[in-house]
């Protein structure tokens, strides 16, 4: 929108801004922005377009194939100076290559020229790798242990999990096997765990897509408006409610005998259950680029 770029350049004006970094795909934005600092008579800041991120495969790093919110790698469990570090080494380098330092070490060693141009690859595997990297050597068995509590084992995050867990647990040695998956990332799943006797597999990975997109929707995340989504997409495929709900049982809690999948996906919240189901559907073998359009075309004309 034209509008767009005149508020940027004006923006960055009044704030006094003098050197700009962003990603490469504003290099088009450039010219524009160039010709209206000429138009006004300022002085333009000093431009510098960093490369995107990737994924492995080379595409660009996108929420709709991977989980882009820094809310999901806290749930995840990763260490935030881990992540820092991590982003850091995304494009750029310390001048003794070394993988693992500190954010006071790379304010101290940045340099912009060091900045490579081809895409960096956004490795959750590797990131993995250096968290365990913190998580070794710089915590004291003390600290470990505080971080976890931190994490989820506090009384703020245990409290709205007790109810589901002590209505159905006998002995406190049932707690673990039952709440599991709610301290867990990516659930270890197979092909067969969603094998239906009313529904085939294109179903429930239709089941799962659709779901999915409208959960991507949904910017006020509670267990009332899940619900309220489900069951809308439920009654629009024409799957009665029960039937629907299995697949989403599984992708979320790993079993179709768990309690309330809505309070579950309201607790879990969205950027970790979005990221199930991503998971659930790569389970399946996910959909072609080709078998996709199609299915765009299904969840389009639902809509409507």
């Amino acid at each position: 929108m034209p509008t767009y770029h005149l508020a940027n350049v004006v923006d960055d004006y009044k704030m006094g801004i003098t050197h700009v970094l962003r990603g490469e795909e504003w290099i088009n934005s450039a010219p524009k922005h160039k010709l209206l600092y000429q138009y006004f008579g300022w002085d333009m800041p000093e431009l510098c377009h960093l490369p995107l991120l990737r994924n492995p495969d080379k595409s660009k790093l996108s929420k709709r194939k991977n989980p882009t919110s820094i809310n999901f790698y806290e749930r995840m469990g990763f260490l935030p100076e881990a992540v820092t570090n991590y982003l850091g080494r995304m494009g750029w380098s310390m001048p003794d290559e070394r993988e693992k330092f500190t954010l006071d070490e790379m304010i101290e060693n940045f340099d912009i020229q060091r900045v490579s141009l081809g895409g960096p690859v956004f490795d959750v595997e590797k990131l993995r790798w250096l968290n365990g990297q913190w998580l070794r050597d710089e915590l004291t068995d003390e600290q470990f242990m505080a971080r976890m509590r931190q994490w989820w084992f506090n009384e703020d995050a245990l409290t709205d999990l007790v109810p589901h867990i002590k209505g159905r647990a006998e002995v406190f040695s049932d707690v673990a096997p039952m709440a599991q998956f709610m301290f867990s990332g990516m659930l270890n799943l197979k092909p067969e765990d969603f094998a239906h006797n009313k529904l085939d597999e294109a179903q429930i990975k239709r089941v799962l897509q659709f779901t999915l997109w409208k959960l991507e929707a949904q910017r006020h995340w509670s267990k009332e408006n899940i619900f309220a989504d489900v069951k809308a997409m439920a009654k629009a495929m024409d799957i009665k409610m029960g039937d629907f709900m299995f697949s989403i049982f599984v992708a979320v809690a790993g079993t179709p005998n768990s309690w309330s999948v809505m309070d579950s996906m309201a607790l879990l919240g969205p950027d970790m259950t979005r990221s199930r189901l991503r998971h659930a559907l790569e389970v399946l073998g996910g959909f072609s680029k080709k078998e996709t359009k199609k299915v765009e075309k299904e969840y389009a004309a639902l809509g409507a």
